[in-house]
């Protein structure tokens, strides 16, 4: 049907925005003027779970989560967790290389595929990749796919990598005054050797927030919370998450401690994946994805305070802080122009300081619409050249999700 579809559009010209569940915060799923909108969320089936081979045959309709559960009652593990997991889709995970909670140690989306179906732009149906642990026949044009937001070709089907099931983690929390201070113990960790199964940093904005939406009975004497996970087993994850206990107080907690009480670090980590949707019933939101390298988080957490400041706009922080992936959100009031034009200010000089720190202008979100002047800004004009040729090979009539990653 996919590529009936794409065979119709080609005969008239029309171009095609492909579509999951819409949970993409960068205007990559948006339509465009004139186009079909073709949405898969309706291709929702496991199509097999290979326990010896360790992977999964799915559509790409199936719910991240709904994967996780499926190859969890085989004892297995399908590690990248964005925080949309609930909602999004494998296909759009694809489509943009999704991270999440736990990639900062066990990777993303990229990490664990192995092959998918396509339908290109001319048509064609066809298979990318292998189901084998090894294979080195041809290009990595599966590879290509990943991260490629819809615009060389439409996911039907994707072979994904799984893992044994996590070992149980141990959760380890610090309270900082300052998110200066709480960025230094995301570097001390990284410069400890630490490898921890997640990292995330949530500030009291947005604990706010999200408590006053969903009553969690959530603490907010801290200005901001770091989270960290540890899932080596035995005497070697005690000791992980003490380094990392030590790690927080050196750089100025004012509370931490290795939590007991799963249920509660349970519910602070459900906090962390709620808080976009939480900022956002505060106003319209522009929500930063930028990376940098570990050493340089606190740098980048200080002027991303110092623009907020500057620009008189009020910006809540959360972030993957394990792997120097932050999304500041900028919170602007309802039908208030002049503090959307200054927040759009404040956006784009988060994004000059993150490209300064030898960062990059999105992290997992994507490019979609929003992030295509940094996209220029980042990439050598060569490159984006490079770009422009492999789209015109996959794609030569265009029709794709045209305009967005680059101009087309």
């Amino acid at each position: 049907e996919v590529q009936t579809v794409v065979r119709a559009c080609l005969a008239h010209g029309t171009p095609i925005v492909t579509r999951g569940a819409g949970t993409g915060l960068s205007g990559g799923a948006n339509a465009t003027e004139g186009c079909v909108v073709l949405a898969l969320d309706g291709m929702d089936t496991i199509k097999e779970i290979d326990v010896l081979e360790r992977y999964a045959v799915v559509e790409p309709g199936v719910v991240n989560d709904h994967l996780r559960a499926a190859v969890a009652e085989q004892g297995l593990w399908y590690p990248p967790d964005p925080a949309s997991a609930p909602w999004s889709t494998i296909g759009g995970n694809v489509a943009t290389n999704a991270g999440g909670l736990c990639c900062v140690k066990y990777g993303v989306t990229r990490d664990y595929v192995m092959g998918m179906q396509i339908v290109t732009g001319t048509g064609e149906l066809v298979r990318l990749g292998r189901k084998t642990a090894k294979g080195v026949a041809g290009y990595d044009l599966a590879g290509l796919m990943v991260g490629s937001e819809g615009t060389l070709g439409i996911i039907t089907e994707v072979t994904l990598k799984l893992r044994p099931l996590q070992d149980p983690q141990r959760t380890v929390a610090g309270y900082f005054d300052s998110i200066v201070d709480a960025g230094r113990a995301v570097a001390a960790v990284a410069a400890a050797g630490l490898t921890p199964s997640a990292l995330e940093l949530i500030d009291k904005q947005c604990l706010i927030a999200v408590d006053a939406w969903k009553n969690m009975g959530l603490s907010v004497e801290a200005n901001v919370v770091l989270l960290g996970r540890i899932d080596d087993p035995g005497l070697i994850g005690d000791q992980e998450a003490e380094k990392m206990l030590t790690c927080f107080d050196e750089a100025g907690a004012t509370w931490s401690a290795v939590s007991t009480d799963q249920e509660e670090a349970d519910a602070l980590f459900s906090a962390r994946r709620l808080a976009y949707p939480a900022m956002e019933r505060l106003g319209p939101v522009l929500t930063e994805d930028v990376c940098v390298p570990k050493k340089h988080v606190p740098e980048m957490l200080s002027r991303i305070e110092q623009i907020g400041l500057r620009y008189e706009t009020t910006i809540a922080n959360i972030a993957h802080a394990g792997d120097g992936n932050l999304h500041p959100l900028l919170i602007t009031p309802h039908d208030d122009i002049p503090a959307r034009e200054r927040a759009q200010a404040a956006f784009a000089e988060i994004i000059d300081a993150a490209l300064e720190l030898g960062g990059t202008v999105t992290g997992e979100h994507g490019v979609g619409l929003l992030k295509m002047d940094g996209l220029a800004q980042e990439l050598d004009p060569v490159v984006l050249d490079m770009h422009r040729a492999v789209k015109k090979a996959l794609d030569p009539h265009g029709i794709l999700n045209p305009g967005k990653v680059f101009a087309s």
